[in-house]
């Protein structure tokens, strides 16, 4: 038992997709060309807002913002899913597991609050338009931003130091990273002070979020229909749709895996559906709000103008 229970002090075993090794070579190769994607297509965002001067605008201030944190998290888990899948070793040390769920906790809650942000911006720029631009000064814009970053840290300190003050009796994950409920079901004791926690705070979290999103859209529809112009409407909703899907698609999957009773867990559906929000989400961002977006369009367009023709 002494030996156990230093194995389990010093490091975890990640069991991931071990039970389908006929899977494996085809994973590796989805996986590498999702994460690929993400990145590139994260990565050229923030450079097309940076480079492109009709695009300094708040809006497309937190959408590089929210780019960034989307490589990011994308980033704690794709790398070691990817070694994992070609190794024979598919071990984390326990700081390193403590670390992988802290950056994953404070990215994930930092995208709810600036998925958040975007909403007030939206509903200041079409219900406010004339002040739009004092009211979302760039000190205000900064301080929202770091906000946000702030409220992630903190959430992400709590559900870390929950998750981590338990006892576990198996090192052996029945997942492909570090995240809460799998390893809450290792603990040596009950859990039930601690699901407590996990789930008040995720539920003030995803309230505190869903809520300001709610009213600002809410809001935001009235100020659309009293707008006499079919194409003042038409554009109004435009400029939301993207923002809308991406908020819906992300909070929906949040609260399908976290604000359910453990008992009610299925662990090999956490697994596909944290697929889903680790990997897939982040990559649809950028295509979202490009495809559905005119000015990030032409600025693209406009900037590969300029490489052919200097």
């Amino acid at each position: 038992m002494e030996v156990e229970n230093s194995t389990v002090k010093t490091q975890f075993f990640l069991l991931g997709f071990s039970d389908h090794p006929e899977l494996q070579s085809v994973l590796f190769a989805v996986f590498l060309s999702i994460y690929s994607v993400t990145l590139m297509g994260n990565l050229g965002m923030i450079l097309l807002i940076t480079a492109s001067p009709p695009l300094h605008t708040p809006m497309y201030f937190f959408l590089r913002i929210l780019s960034f944190v989307d490589a990011c998290y994308s980033s704690v888990i794709a790398p070691k899913l990817l070694v994992d899948l070609v190794s024979d070793k598919k071990t984390i040390s326990y700081n390193g597991c403590a670390a992988q769920l802290y950056f994953f906790c404070c990215l994930v809650d930092t995208e709810s609050f600036l998925l958040t942000v975007m909403a007030y911006d939206r509903y200041i720029a079409i219900c406010n338009p004339l002040l739009y631009t004092v009211i979302m000064s760039k000190r205000i814009c900064c301080q929202l931003a770091i906000g946000a970053f702030l409220g992630g840290t903190m959430s992400s300190v709590i559900h870390t130091a929950n998750t981590f003050h338990l006892s576990f009796c198996s090192n052996e994950i029945n997942h492909f990273f570090c995240d809460i409920s799998p390893l809450f079901s290792l603990s040596c004791t009950g859990t039930y002070i601690h699901d407590i926690v996990l789930v008040v705070f995720a539920s003030l979290v995803e309230a505190l979020c869903l809520l300001t999103v709610l009213l600002s859209y809410i809001l935001i529809i009235a100020a659309i229909l009293k707008t006499e112009s079919a194409d003042g409407r038409g554009k109004g909703f435009s400029t939301c749709a993207s923002h809308l899907i991406v908020v819906s698609i992300y909070h929906g999957t949040l609260i399908f895996i976290y604000l359910r009773p453990s008992a009610g867990h299925s662990l090999d559906i956490d697994k596909v559906t944290s697929v889903f929000y680790t990997l897939i989400i982040p990559m649809l961002n950028p295509l979202i709000y490009s495809l559905r977006n005119k000015d990030v369009k032409n600025a693209f367009r406009k900037m590969i103008s300029r490489k052919f023709l200097s």
